[in-house]
């Protein structure tokens, strides 16, 4: 290993309580982790916390270090346990180095104690809720089978009353995805929330076919019920993305739109979805166990143990670099020619399990969805990468956007029921938007 092969800073998500959580969704992958540490209490121990934060802030070369916590569901570890690692990162602090804390969580155990804390020692929190009540509750129950709505947006109040800054992490499911704007706006309207995110829910059944791509309506056997469909997730951003794009750009910000718009600037976004390689955001498990992902947290992708073996070596080995390349190497070539592969990239390797027109694995089961937004947002994309390159701000889309809004209506408005219809679809008006 050379220097060249070590990064100079790389994301790690640590989980204190493993797999162990307060709630039972019925889309959540990770509880099914708790089968590779049978009898485990799921916590974290002194020796492990301490050299999580002391290797971590050792082995970046950057002046800026994110701690990650997430779960499982972390709350579970008590607040104690991060104010001693607020201590911890202070003790193994390098000189100018500037920490920051981020901590996902179903929100069920915050109070005014917790948010106090996550406001003074600036912790970014992502909140993990699916839209308004019925939509949230659907999926999202507690271990008694009950809805956790009404709990998680207390915390949310708790949080702002705290000034803590805070995501929204919402999963994208087969109850919610037919709702779009009515989960978007719920956020940005109703809980008053600036920074979203959207998460696909992708669940593959047990022992699934693995359809080409023509044969789209077979997608269904391959993921469970909870899952959603390719074709609606691409519905529901493309919905949203109207709505953002003629209002809100500036204001609120969409995780999944500003990783995109990365790829038609061309340069290197923060979505690891969307990056043409990977391998820079690993899984810690409470026991030092160190993963190449957290989606692949399994006996293939095990690296090693930080108590054994130097967290900076099990990042720049040769098994984690091949699994960074693989992203890249491992596309099929229905990918590697496709016209917006320099946006997708194929997307996350644990949905590449459909196969191409052609029959070659390895497609990615979204890639409908993401084509289908891909498209109907380019234009506008374009439009916001060519202001930024010319320092101007991306949000003076919106002007642009009403404008020729207003031009088309005036279009469709003299167009004759046989005249190619002004939106450029190529169809007849009568059979577009005259219809």
């Amino acid at each position: 290993m050379t220097t060249c092969d070590i990064p100079k800073a790389f994301h790690i998500m640590a989980k204190p309580t493993g797999s162990a959580c307060n709630l039972r969704c019925g889309y959540c992958f990770f509880l099914k982790k708790e089968k590779l540490y049978p009898g485990s209490d799921f916590r974290m121990p002194a020796q492990v916390h301490e050299a999580y934060i002391r290797q971590l802030l050792e082995s970046h070369r950057t002046p800026r270090v994110t701690v990650a916590w997430q779960g499982g569901e972390p709350t579970l570890m008590g607040l104690d346990f991060f104010r001693h690692s607020v201590e911890l990162q202070k003790k193994h602090r390098k000189p100018g180095a500037h920490i920051e804390n981020t901590f996902q969580t179903n929100g069920i155990l915050l109070n005014d104690e917790w948010c106090r804390f996550f406001g003074e020692n600036n912790f970014l929190v992502g909140l993990s809720i699916d839209g308004p009540g019925e939509l949230h509750d659907f999926h999202r129950k507690d271990k008694a089978g009950r809805g956790t709505f009404d709990r998680v947006v207390r915390a949310a109040r708790l949080l702002q009353k705290h000034k803590v800054e805070c995501n929204i992490l919402c999963t994208v499911n087969s109850k919610n995805a037919a709702h779009p704007l009515d989960v978007y706006r719920f956020f940005r309207d109703e809980l008053g929330f600036s920074y979203i995110q959207f998460i696909p829910i992708v669940e593959r059944a047990e022992n699934p076919p693995c359809p080409p791509l023509e044969k789209g309506g077979a997608l269904v056997e391959t993921v469970t019920h909870r899952s959603v469909q390719p074709e609606q997730f691409g519905r529901f951003l493309i919905e949203i993305f109207d709505e953002w794009v003629r209002r809100d750009v500036g204001r609120t910000f969409v995780l999944n739109f500003d990783g995109a718009l990365a790829g038609w600037l061309g340069v290197a976004g923060t979505v690891c979805i969307f990056g043409p390689t990977c391998g820079l955001g690993m899984a810690l498990e409470h026991n030092g166990d160190l993963y190449s992902c957290d989606h692949f947290v399994e006996p293939d992708h095990y690296l090693g143990n930080i108590l054994e073996t130097p967290m900076i070596d099990l990042v720049a080995s040769e098994q984690q670099r091949k699994f960074g390349r693989d992203k890249k190497d491992a596309l099929p070539r229905y990918c590697r020619e496709c016209p917006v592969l320099s946006i997708c990239n194929g997307e996350c390797p644990k949905n590449r399990f459909c196969k191409t027109p052609d029959g070659e694995p390895g497609l990615n089961y979204l890639c409908a969805g993401y084509k289908a937004f891909f498209k109907h947002a380019d234009k506008s994309m374009r439009i916001m990468a060519e202001l930024i390159r010319t320092n101007r701000p991306a949000s003076e889309v919106m002007a642009i956007v009403a404008r020729e809004k207003g031009d088309l209506k005036t279009r469709f408005a003299s167009a004759g029921r046989n005249d190619p219809c002004p939106c450029g679809s190529g169809m007849k008006f009568k059979k577009c938007h005259g219809n």
